[in-house]
């Protein structure tokens, strides 16, 4: 009797005890996400963390367990974007091929062509959706053996490399193609019917090292902030660091003439420039940190 009594009691009680559940949730989830966050890993030099290491190489064991998860959910995430971005390959091809006149100006000689094109622009704009969440799979794997103050850096890190990526990949696709394509196509007055397959390469490895480029302030910001790199030396340094944007320039711009290669040195000068100056508030930031510690 006192079973079947205590079985009714939950019965009736569920959906109370549910709803309870649920409000406390999202409560346990911030807590638990806090301490994640605020969580401060022993201390060590890493000699020692090493030494040990080698000593007892079982140890090894979990993270490399918990590598293979995070690899298994990036998979799972890239195999998903892939699929996503497939449905919307065609669209994404067309736009790219604006810039030429449209897909009907391009001319395809290999029968496989137009299928290698199809599948190369649905992996790479697959990557680059789940790019994101790779980023934070990877984050959320070196998070535990990080400070609190480098793991809260990553995380916001994360958006905003995707927004300068995007950025500097807009910049590519709106400023430097429809300067670049004309030239190309009339240089020497020989009339070019480009092929889907060079084309389509051309305009996304010219996208993504333009991207990446964009990057370059936030790569510093972070160099500073572990202690890599100096603002001072950064600004000693910038008439060298111009020659080296010019050989960049003149290896990613896909024409000779100084005009295209202008278009992609302007922005990288500043993004220098634009570094230095976050690296300044990284030392500035790191200096407060240590004198609070102190």
């Amino acid at each position: 009797m006192r079973q079947l009594l205590a079985t009714l009691w939950k019965v009736a009680s569920f959906p109370f005890r549910a709803l309870v559940w649920l409000i406390l949730l999202p409560v346990k989830g911030i807590k638990k996400i806090y301490q994640f966050l605020t969580y401060e890993p022993e201390d060590r030099p890493l000699m020692d963390a090493v030494a040990d290491t080698l000593q007892e190489p079982m140890t090894m064991l979990d993270h490399i367990q918990a590598l293979r998860r995070h690899l298994f959910r990036i998979l799972i995430a890239l195999i998903i974007s892939i699929g996503v971005v497939s449905i919307y390959a065609s669209q994404i091809i067309d736009w790219l091929s604006i810039s030429i006149g449209g897909i009907q100006s391009l001319q395809a000689i290999d029968v496989t062509e137009s299928v290698s094109v199809f599948m190369r622009v649905a992996l790479i704009a697959g990557v680059a959706l789940a790019s994101p969440y790779i980023t934070f799979e990877l984050w959320l794997f070196a998070a535990p053996g990080l400070k609190p103050r480098a793991r809260m850096i990553g995380l916001i890190g994360i958006p905003l490399a995707t927004i300068l990526l995007l950025s500097g990949m807009a910049f590519a696709y709106y400023v430097m193609m429809p300067v670049a394509i004309p030239f190309l196509l009339n240089f020497l007055g020989i009339q070019t019917i480009p092929r889907p397959s060079s084309y389509i390469n051309f305009v996304t490895g010219l996208m993504f090292w333009i991207g990446v480029a964009f990057e370059f302030p936030l790569v510093v910001f972070v160099l500073t902030l572990m202690g890599i790199a100096k603002p001072s030396f950064l600004l000693k340094q910038w008439r060298f660091a111009i020659i080296l944007i010019a050989i960049g320039a003149a290896v990613i711009t896909p024409t000779v003439d100084p005009v295209n290669m202008a278009l992609v040195m302007a922005p990288m000068i500043v993004l220098y420039f634009l570094g230095i100056g976050l690296s300044y508030l990284a030392s500035a930031g790191r200096k407060r940190s240590r004198a609070i510690q102190e």
